[in-house]
Order: C-alpha cells, then structure tokens, then sequence
C-alpha cells in the first residue's frame, strides 16, 4: 500500500464464538477424532481473521453487482484441505448466507456475528480430505464495518473492491489471512455497458441480454487481501514485454487531461516491472499491470498483478515503483502475521528511493543522512516499534520510512554486494510463502557474516533515533 493522505485504523476487537457441531460416531477401527476449526488462524492483532483446521486450494468467485442499488448476490465455490479432523470450520465473510454446500450436500451454517460463517457438514472430515464448499449468498457491502473498516468503495458509476489488510469479506467467503493463499478464478456480472478488470488473466467475456460476465484466473496463488474487482467503463491497453503480458486500464469518467497522463503511468508498469526484475530476478506472476480508478481513494494498492491506483499527480511513478516492488515483497513473500508489515513496505518504500536516485535525485547514502537530520528530533516517529506497531498503527509513517531508512543503513553497514544478494535470495527463497523479520533478520546475518542484533535493535525497535555511528549505517 502506498498512502497519498494519513491512514488510520480503529480495531474493533470481537468476541469469538466457538462453533458447537454435533460430532457423529466414528466407524469401529477409525481413528477419526473430529473437532471444531477455530475461529481464527492466530494473528496477534486480528484474532477472527483467517480460520483454523483449514487450507483454501482454490476460490471460484461469482458475484453479480448493481451500481444502481449497491447490492452484491454472490455463489462462491471454495476448495479446501482439512488439516486435521473437523466437526466443522469457520469462514470469513460479512454479507447474509442464503445456503451452504460441502461436496453439493447441503450442510448446516450460522452466524454468530457478522464476520464468522460457521459451517456443520453433514459428515466429519478427515485430516487430508478435500472438499468443495459452495456459499451463496446476498447483501449491501457498503454500510458494513469490521475492525473499524468501511471499506466498499462504490458509487452509480464505478465499484473498485480494494483495501488492506481486509476486503475479501466484503464480496467472498474467504481464509482471509495472508498465511493462506489460494489460486483464483473470478466471475463478475454487470450491465453488458461496463468494463471489469481483475487479478491475473482475462479469460473471456459471456453476454447474456443486457448483462456481461466477465472471468479473470489467477494461476499463482494469492492471498485473499490482494483479489480485486473493478467494475465501470475503463479505457485499456495491453501487451508483451519480453515475454511478460501486461495489461493496463483507466476510468473513462476521468477528465481527457487527466485520462491521459493516468494512461502513460500506468503504461510504464511493463518498464518499471523490468527495472525491477533487473535487481531482485525473475518477475514472480505471469502477468503484470494497473488499473487508475475514479473513485476517491485515498492509497495505492499492490492487488498481485494489477495495482489499482487514484488519480496522482506527485510522486506519481515512485508510486508505481512501490506498488511494482510490492509484487515480490508483499504478494510473492507474504507476512506470517500483520506485525511484520515492514517487510513490506518498507522496500517498497526503498525502491521509490533507489529509483529516485537512478533518475537524478539524491543518492541512498544522501536521501538517508536528510532524512536522519529532519526526522531525528520527531519524537513520535522514534516511538512506534517498526517490527510491530500495532493493529492502529499498521500504516503510519515510520512503518514505510523508518522501514526504508534501515534498508538503506544496512546498506551501508554491509556493503552492496551483500546487501543487493540478501533482498535476491530472501524473495527468492521465499516466493510464495511467509517470511518474519526474525527469519529477514537470520537471513542478513548469513549473507554477511555479521552480527546484526544491535543494528536491528536501533532501526527497528528501540524508542529514540539510531546513534550516528558506522555500526549503524550512518
């Protein structure tokens, strides 16, 4: 994510509710021991997010949206794994569930709050079963908060479904934790007058009267934040850079002046998707882009493969750059928990350095030494923690600029060479799956043979601003 104005998050903390399901008798000789999943997948700061006993293979999303009323009907097949034996399990969604499905049997469901959807197959599953589950379902997403988030963005026009580090229950049922990542397909109806964009790759589109269905397939799995919808009239472009398709859109709704420059931006994305891959290796999706929306938003978001972005003006290319460089840290390597959202944007936010400094702006060392002086005395940007600010704070300044400035000082600390292979081999050795700074931190020590405890202590945790010394990058 990349804020063009202050973000702030008010988290709701909600009671759980464990699911009560009645637990059949197993065969004689079964070793079948089912039990509930939890609510919750264990992140420290959203404790209903994600569920336990569960992983999600596959999404298949249908959804059919009215801009007019606002309402969203919706059939979603999610295919899952149980990781051990379930009674039953939970999934997130926030919208009221017409029926349920496991297998095409029916199953039993409620909702103990709005978040949790509670499900009760007709038969326990196994440990290693896998089994589809259809939920459909019927609502208004815009009047629903959760965790202190309104995050539908909508109005007659134009709908965009994006927003971190919630948004899938808004419009799917969902794992919805980074920790679970699934592959996609995506089917949005609409008027047969308007555009849809999504992750991945356009399959095809389907008239039917006066509606469209559109279908969008992410073949790399995704976590449940980053899928994305938008639906309303959008001038595209498309193409191949070596070897990369890209594809790019913009909302007609904007001003000609202004459709065109948000067009030539989002034309870059090819071009900036390879500066990058210049520096951190292969490209980790089969597709790349951005999508500039017409609604009021007030960030960028990194949606694997297709960043959606407002209207810019200032800054507008590092925006791209951070969004692009959120592809490998962010989408590719996910966090194992929200306290660690510095790994993602904090070299995000250094890639918008760097590329300033390849296009005529102060160098790393330069950019750091100004930012040291002016935000040295700031004695709010030295308190928050940077590797774990907490749920309100998860978007502040100092999680992307004290996140950027430790880069940079670890640069410096270790030099180039060691610096430029430990960012390759962490996305390497991590693309598609979770890292923590414990292990960002245990991988720089390797590379460099250097004991990085104090460094990390002074740039990451400790309340006031890194002595100016060699030790610390300055």
């Amino acid at each position: 994510m990349h804020p063009l104005r202050p973000l702030g998050l008010l988290v709701a903390l909600v009671c759980t509710v464990g699911l009560l399901a009645p637990v059949p008798a197993p065969a004689v000789g079964s070793v079948l021991d089912p039990t509930p999943g939890a609510p919750g997948i264990g992140d420290s700061y959203f404790p209903l997010d994600g569920n336990g006993g569960i992983d999600v293979l596959h999404y298949d999303v249908r959804v059919a949206y009215d801009l007019a009323s606002g309402r969203l009907q919706g059939s979603t097949r999610v295919t899952l794994r149980a990781t051990r034996d379930l009674s039953g399990f939970n999934l997130d969604l926030l919208l009221p569930v017409q029926s349920v499905q496991v297998d095409d049997v029916p199953a039993a469901f409620r909702k103990p709050d709005q978040h949790e959807l509670q499900i009760t197959p007709a038969a326990p599953l196994r440990q290693g079963e896998t089994v589809a589950v259809t939920v459909a379902y019927d609502g208004l997403p815009a009047p629903i908060t959760y965790a202190g988030e309104q995050n539908w963005l909508a109005d007659d026009h134009e709908v965009v479904a994006m927003n971190q580090p919630h948004m899938a229950p808004w419009w799917f049922p969902a794992n919805d934790h980074p920790r679970d990542r699934a592959r996609f397909d995506v089917h949005v109806t609409v008027p047969t007058d308007l555009d849809v964009v999504g992750n991945g790759t356009l399959v095809g589109r389907t008239v039917d009267g006066a509606l469209a269905t559109t279908h969008w397939r992410s073949e790399e799995p995704m976590a449940t934040y980053l899928a994305f919808f938008a639906a309303g009239r959008f001038r595209t472009a498309s193409g191949v850079r070596k070897g990369l398709p890209w594809y790019v859109a913009v909302s007609e709704r904007l001003p000609p002046a202004q459709q065109y420059r948000a067009m030539q931006l989002m034309r870059r994305t090819p071009a900036i998707t390879s500066w990058l891959e210049r520096r951190l290796g292969r490209y980790p999706f089969s597709s790349t882009g951005g999508l500039t929306t017409s609604m009021p938003v007030g960030f960028a978001l990194e949606n694997q493969t297709r960043p959606t972005y407002p209207v810019m003006d200032h800054n507008a290319t590092r925006t791209v750059v951070h969004e692009i460089a959120h592809q490998w840290f962010g989408d590719s390597v996910t966090v194992r928990g929200w306290r660690d959202i510095w790994l993602n944007e904090g070299p995000a936010t250094y890639f918008e350095v760097l590329w300033t400094a390849r296009h005529g702006g102060p160098s790393g060392r330069e950019w750091l030494a100004q930012a040291y002086r002016d935000l040295a005395p700031n004695e709010y940007f030295w308190r928050i923690r940077v590797d774990d600010p907490g749920p309100g704070h998860l978007f502040d300044v100092p999680v992307y600029q004290r996140g950027a400035m430790a880069l940079q000082a670890l640069r410096s600390r270790i030099g180039r060479r060691d610096f430029d292979r430990l960012l390759r081999t962490w996305v390497r050795s991590h693309r598609g799956r979770t890292g923590t700074t414990r292990q960002f931190v245990a991988l720089a020590e390797r590379v460099s043979g250097e004991d990085l405890g104090r460094f990390f202590q002074a740039w990451l945790r400790a309340p006031r601003p890194p002595a100016p010394t060699a030790a610390n990058g300055l």
